[in-house]
């Protein structure tokens, strides 16, 4: 729990004073617990918890089918791209309460929490809480924000024991998913009505995740047509900033929606949706804004908002098969004095696949997106339009050439987009994938994509108050200054040539590696230029200080990441990842002069990233699963490396229930990972927590 200042304490210290002691005698009783268990795993029982993927081999768990990286049902060792999966089991085992918390489970991926509701995600690197190169999708439906570039990560939610499966794939993936999907794209995969039938109820709190609940009941219609609704609700603590007061940043949500199935024969259409509406906060850093000195820094905000999404699957053969989705969103935000909007978007999208002569598998599809937001202005931020409506369309061609049967295929194709901001952009893909023989694969792709602007870019005139008076003469100006980062129409799209080789090998039935190396060129990348020094014509005089958003930014990455899953006995799976990265980044900003952060992207993310977890059971009822975690330091935000680990104890008295206790970050009291990079935030530590919870199934 946070510390709570004496100066501060409420009449309600003793329920806090109560609160400490059961986290002490819960951390306690895990510790003990993982010493047990480490004890006694030379003497456990052999017989695993009936799940779905223990039971599974390393080589059935390679075999499992995944369908984002080209769009289409891939074996997963055959997917020339590097791809990692995430299973339910993984995600319930984790103890994971979010889904970027799960996501730190893939190699290459930069999760980084900068408070209790914002977290910083990305996928071989340029890390922010606006991340601007990572397609983000829920079951297709793409969830990046055209307004800032990014996915606002507290909007992104579901009953977390409904979703099937994670794919993240690392690289490029332009030609399936198109623009914005130039580092990666997750696709968050929830399961179909049918795997959900009968009651779920769970509930739990503790120190940090101080209370939860969320409910789910599946049904069928008839026998055609089954359904699911569910509802979720949290209340999540506040974090303590650096000088150890109250980040004001508590975070209270609630969730429900619903999804129905249909089967006729060849034909499968699913309708589903969901509503929700969250209250959190924050505090800003006010050194760095155009805020008066008497203004409190404490903010507390809300956002609401839902989706309706319809697809329809016809499957001629195993090899020909069509799709239509349609999907419409809606969601408001405000955070004053930072923002408020009112944003929605309407999706069309087909694809059609088919053989075509022997040795060619073509798939085709175009889409249709409509956006339009309202952004109305603040003493921070003024978007000019207010309001905009903006258009894509594109479509999209893949054709995958059997050279050897089983052995040697080659993938190529190209996306052809238009939008509003830069034109038409397109993006070929080249991909080649050798299979000598069923113990190793080999794979290599070069691929070109393309990071569109946002509106933030084009319309959007932010107040700041940088450090001027190192800049020579400015000091002796006899007026105030005032700068503002201003967005203009000549921002162009970012771009990104990719070489990526992978090496996947499988040992035995129970031990496997899947190694990835990669070197990505970037050019028109986002900078900064001043502008010209004028004089403003109004009271007060003031000197007005333009920086302009502009694309000489260039860099050059380069990285490997390895994942590798072992299972020594029947009842017990390892798994473990480590990445490296590297970036270069050459920026012509002016402001290196005098802001060591300027034009620093390359000092923004760690190098170096590994994970270690341990998978346990002693027996059908009693489950222990721990989660090593090590992240190396970012120079820039002057974060430390630091070292953490998480614990779940899961005991099944009776087949229906399942009683838990989990810790976060047990290591330490607090530890820093990241800070806010768009708008500055109060930078906080991450507390340590304890919860424990229970859950119902009939």
């Amino acid at each position: 729990m946070t510390a709570i200042d004496s100066k501060t304490r409420s009449p309600s210290a003793s329920l806090a004073v109560e609160l400490g002691r059961l986290e002490f005698f819960i951390q306690k009783f895990l510790i003990i617990a993982i010493l047990t268990s480490i004890g006694n795993l030379s003497v456990a029982g052999s017989k695993a918890v009936n799940d779905q993927f223990m039971n599974l081999s390393i080589e059935e768990l390679m075999n499992v089918k995944v369908t984002t990286a080209s769009r289409s049902p891939q074996k997963l060792n055959e997917v020339s791209a590097a791809v990692f999966v995430i299973t339910q089991d993984d995600i319930r085992r984790s103890g994971a309460t979010s889904i970027p918390d799960a996501l730190r489970m893939a190699p290459g991926v930069q999760v980084e929490r900068v408070g209790t509701d914002k977290w910083a995600v990305s996928i071989r690197g340029f890390n922010g809480v606006y991340d601007n190169k990572l397609q983000v999708l829920m079951d297709g439906r793409s969830v990046y924000s055209p307004i800032f570039s990014g996915v606002l990560w507290e909007q992104i939610d579901t009953l977390m024991e409904d979703i099937e499966r994670i794919e993240v794939i690392r690289g490029p993936a332009a030609v399936s998913w198109g623009s914005n999907a130039v580092n990666g794209v997750i696709n968050i995969i929830t399961k179909k009505a049918a795997d959900t039938q009968g009651t779920l109820l769970t509930a739990g709190g503790g120190s940090f995740e101080q209370g939860f609940v969320g409910a789910r009941y599946g049904g069928k219609i008839n026998e055609e047509t089954p359904f699911r609704v569910y509802a979720k609700g949290f209340s999540r603590d506040h974090t303590q900033s650096l000088s150890g007061g109250n980040a004001n940043d508590q975070w209270h949500s609630a969730r429900g929606g619903f999804r129905v199935d249909h089967n006729r024969g060849i034909d499968q259409f699913t309708l589903q949706g969901d509503i929700f509406a969250n209250f959190d906060g924050s505090a800003l850093d006010k050194s760095g804004l155009s805020l008066s000195p008497t203004s409190t820094s404490a903010m507390r905000g809300h956002n609401e908002g839902g989706n309706i999404r319809f697809r329809w699957d016809r499957t001629f053969s195993e090899n020909t098969s069509f799709m239509l989705q349609a999907y419409y969103d809606r969601n408001r935000s405000q955070l004053l004095p930072v923002g408020k909007f009112d944003a929605e978007s309407f999706d069309v999208d087909m694809q059609y696949r088919f053989p075509l002569f022997e040795r060619h598998n073509i798939t085709w599809g175009a889409n249709y997106r409509l956006y339009h937001n309202k952004i109305f202005d603040t003493s921070l931020v003024t978007f000019f339009p207010r309001e905009r409506t903006n258009h894509l369309i594109g479509t999209f061609i893949r054709d995958d050439i059997t050279l050897i049967p089983d052995r040697l295929l080659f993938s190529v194709g190209s996306r052809f987009e238009h939008n509003d901001f830069t034109g038409m952009e397109i993006q070929p893909n080249a991909r080649l994938m050798w299979t000598p023989n069923t113990e190793n694969s080999v794979w290599m792709a070069v691929s070109r994509a393309v990071r569109t602007p946002s509106r933030a870019e084009i319309d959007s005139l932010i107040n700041l108050t940088p450090q001027f008076q190192a800049f020579p003469g400015l000091s002796a100006l006899p007026f105030p200054i005032a700068a503002s980062l201003q967005g203009g129409n000549h921002f162009n799209s970012e771009k990104l040539i990719a070489y990526e080789l992978g090496y996947r090998h499988q040992f035995s039935s129970r031990a496997s590696i899947d190694v990835a190396g990669f070197v990505n060129d970037y050019s028109q990348m986002r900078d900064t230029s001043l502008g010209a020094l004028s004089l403003s014509t109004g009271l007060p005089r003031q000197f007005l200080f333009p920086v302009i958003a502009n694309n000489q930014g260039a860099a050059l990455t380069y990285g490997v990441e390895t994942s590798i899953d072992w299972k020594p006995r029947d009842n017990w799976r390892l798994q473990g990842s480590y990445s490296f990265l590297n970036i270069d980044f050459s920026s012509n900003s002016a402001f290196r002069k005098t802001d060591p952060t300027a034009g620093a992207a390359d000092k923004a993310n760690p190098q170096h990233q590994l994970s270690v977890r341990s998978n346990y059971d002693f027996s059908e009822r009693l489950q222990l699963n721990l989660w090593l975690r090590y992240t190396s330091a970012i120079s820039l935000y002057n974060v430390p490396s630091y070292v953490t680990m998480d614990a779940k104890l899961a005991y099944k008295p009776t087949k229906n229930t399942e009683l838990f206790v989990v810790g976060q970050n047990l290591f330490s009291q607090n530890h820093r990972e990241s800070v806010s990079d768009f708008i500055p935030l109060v930078p906080v530590f991450i507390p340590r927590g304890i919860y424990a919870g229970a859950q119902w199934r009939f």
